[in-house]
């Protein structure tokens, strides 16, 4: 055959070639094959499930510092029976197709996207063929020693959700801050007086009592006598993320009495945290007193009790109110009277906002 306008040659078409010859496996004729394929399959599945088994008394018994051939023995412990109860299943599913479901080729013609009726019913037909084919109705132990494999294989995850810590419970509605504890320069972590800020002046700060943090002239006798707790370890890290403030400087005269009440001599302290997602905040724009959160753009009016006048925020960012403490440096006259820190339906309820002056 030839292309009319190019007298090229024009390629039949590829004619069917039909499926190979059907082979029956062993497991198809032979019922006592069938059952001891059927038993195989358990096999796995259960060995999936004492694997699983396995992780979590390898989790709970062996201790951290132990070790297997200079590696970490709960480490490879965890590895290979996490390992082996992923392995099982798949075998046992591979086994299980090889050996018992259908294996009978079918082919399908290509068709367009949108599917007839008629195609819709054969493609449920064809599935519930599968189901039958398959035998996971009539072979209830592979059915129910792969649930209990399923199931099982979720435990050590499970289990491994330890490893990220205890629940916080109320730890993040309470900070480090209270009365008397003063605030330290985050960087050189000094005492703070108020004639070392400026107008328009902001300054990223923490509590003293972070012991990588304190300041050169401190007597530990007077810290234990005004009750500053000095910190270290994940306790330490964990007060620095959710106690982190900062200070800034405003005219007075720009300043709502409530706002002006919680500083002083218009120093104000709000906490670094976004009350949106959390992020630390230190975007100012000395003119407007806003502050701007970096990650949404929620913005927040400092001389006005840290509302919010733009973005995803709800609630407005939490004032700490600060006094001059006898030496004449900046200190908290209490704690946060709110909790600092993103926002969730509890912190919405009136009894977060009761107590609203400082004591």
């Amino acid at each position: 055959m030839t292309n009319n306008h190019d007298n090229l040659p024009v390629a039949e078409p590829i004619a069917d070639p039909g499926h190979p010859e059907h082979h029956w496996r062993p497991t198809d004729v032979d019922d006592k094959a069938e059952k001891r394929a059927e038993r195989q399959v358990s096999t796995f599945f259960v060995l999936s499930m004492i694997s699983a088994v396995a992780f979590c008394v390898a989790y709970f018994t062996i201790e951290p510092e132990d070790t297997f051939m200079g590696l970490g023995a709960m480490n490879v412990a965890l590895g290979l029976a996490l390992g082996f109860a992923m392995l099982f299943i798949g075998i046992g599913v591979i086994q299980w197709a090889r050996k018992l479901m259908g294996d009978q080729e079918i082919s399908e013609l290509r068709h367009s996207a949108a599917s007839s009726e008629e195609d819709r019913e054969a493609t449920l037909a064809a599935l519930a063929q599968g189901l039958e084919e398959s035998g996971i109705a009539r072979r209830p132990m592979i059915r129910n020693t792969l649930l209990g494999a399923l199931a099982l294989a979720g435990v050590p995850l499970i289990v491994g959700l330890r490893d990220l810590g205890p629940l916080p419970g109320k730890k993040l509605e309470k900070t480090i801050w209270r009365a008397g504890t003063r605030i330290v320069n985050d960087v050189t972590g000094r005492w703070i007086r108020p004639s070392d800020l400026e107008v328009g002046q902001l300054v990223n700060a923490e509590p003293e009592g972070l012991v990588e943090n304190l300041d050169p002239r401190t007597n530990p006798e007077d810290l234990e006598a005004r009750g500053v707790e000095v910190l270290h370890g994940h306790e330490l890290i964990a007060e620095k993320a959710k106690s982190a403030v900062i200070l800034v400087r405003i005219e007075p005269k720009d300043l709502s009495e409530a706002t002006d009440n919680w500083g002083h001599e218009g120093i104000l302290c709000y906490s670094k945290i976004c009350t949106h997602m959390g992020c630390p905040i230190a975007l100012w724009e000395q003119q407007t007193h806003h502050l701007l959160c970096p990650c949404h753009q929620s913005t927040f009016d400092l001389a006005d009790k840290g509302r919010v006048v733009f973005g995803p925020a709800t609630r407005a960012l939490p004032q700490l109110p600060i006094e001059v403490d006898r030496d004449g440096f900046l200190a908290a006259r209490s704690g946060f009277l709110e909790p600092v820190g993103p926002s969730y339906w509890e912190r919405n309820a009136p009894s977060y906002w009761k107590d609203r002056e400082p004591k």
